[in-house]
């Protein structure tokens, strides 16, 4: 079995896809104006639209009322990520806080109130676990 994405159900397409090309800077591919995917290395971040809810089963996901998931993006940089998206993020949950199992981590927002976490290990446990993770 293989991970391969996770998907949020939005009631503006345009808008959160734009939010998160901009948050990572990775280039959706816009399958329809009800759909797009943004790929990285190891996982795909999937947008699609109330309108695709019914392809599924109707009702079974509602845009904007997401209260258990956590979206994370590894990065280099955390602090300078956080810089630069200061200029447009208008949600900050948390500024980069070193957690106790070695992420620093920046909390914050999306457009539709889904969190979004970007870490960058910074203990030398925490560096040698994503290490090991990108060599397997």
């Amino acid at each position: 079995m293989d991970f391969v994405s996770i998907r949020i159900i939005t009631g503006d397409v345009a808008r959160l896809v734009d939010f998160y090309e901009r948050a990572t800077g990775v280039a959706a591919n816009r399958a329809t104006e009800d759909f797009a995917e943004l790929r990285t290395a190891s996982a795909a971040l999937a947008i699609a639209g109330t309108r695709t809810v019914p392809l599924f089963a109707p009702g079974a996901a509602r845009p904007a009322d997401n209260h258990s998931v956590i979206i994370e993006f590894l990065v280099d940089d955390v602090d300078r990520v956080h810089r630069n998206l200061s200029v447009f993020v208008e949600d900050f949950v948390q500024a980069p806080t070193t957690m106790p199992w070695g992420n620093r981590s920046l909390l914050l927002r999306d457009p539709d109130g889904n969190l979004v976490n970007f870490f960058t290990p910074v203990t030398s446990a925490a560096v040698a676990k994503f290490a090991a993770r990108a060599t397997s």
